[in-house]
């Protein structure tokens, strides 16, 4: 299963949700699946998609999933360090670990080596780390939206991107929107 089934396995679960998703490739498959005022799309900023989540996460009450690929986490390691110390309970950090850089061509990562994120995360602290196969992960995230706690889920699935059309929104509306549907 590659990352654009996925996000369509969780589309029941993602609906209404504060979304913050990852740049490039996931951002344009969530937009052509399900796009909605409350997803944050990111267009500029490879590595910040977990660290902006969590800020959203601890600075106001609603739930946020951040919606991260594991060639991002691994360009911003220190993320996974600062969750652990300023835990936000409404915060779900969902990693589509394809073990590639699926924006730029499905070069492979390190994660699709050796590196564990779920292991790494865990080093830094963070306490609850879920590792599943992307058929498990609706289970998972259901689960983890019923619970009050922060969740590190890390979703192994295949590389490969779908052809969509790029995102025409203006960033200016994309904040716009995703501010406005924080304050409903």
């Amino acid at each position: 299963m590659i990352r654009y089934e996925l996000l369509k396995l969780l589309k029941p679960h993602l609906k209404n949700q504060a979304i913050v998703c990852n740049i490039g490739a996931p951002s344009q498959e969530l937009y052509d699946l399900m796009d909605q005022p409350s997803n944050f799309y990111m267009l500029g900023t490879m590595g910040l998609c977990s660290s902006i989540g969590l800020g959203l996460a601890l600075v106001q009450s609603k739930k946020v999933i951040a919606i991260d690929g594991d060639g991002s986490v691994l360009t911003n390691l220190a993320t996974l360090s600062t969750i652990a110390h300023h835990p936000a309970d409404n915060f779900i950090l969902l990693v589509v670990d394809n073990g590639s850089y699926g924006s730029t061509g499905d070069q492979p990562t390190y994660a699709g080596m050796k590196t564990s994120l779920a292991q790494v995360a865990r080093a830094c602290g963070c306490e609850n780390v879920q590792e599943c196969d992307a058929e498990d992960t609706p289970a998972v995230l259901a689960k983890s939206l019923k619970e009050n706690k922060l969740t590190i889920i890390i979703s192994k699935c295949q590389p490969g991107n779908v052809n969509v059309p790029v995102i025409d929104l203006d960033p200016v509306v994309i904040a716009h929107r995703f501010s406005q549907s924080l304050l409903n």
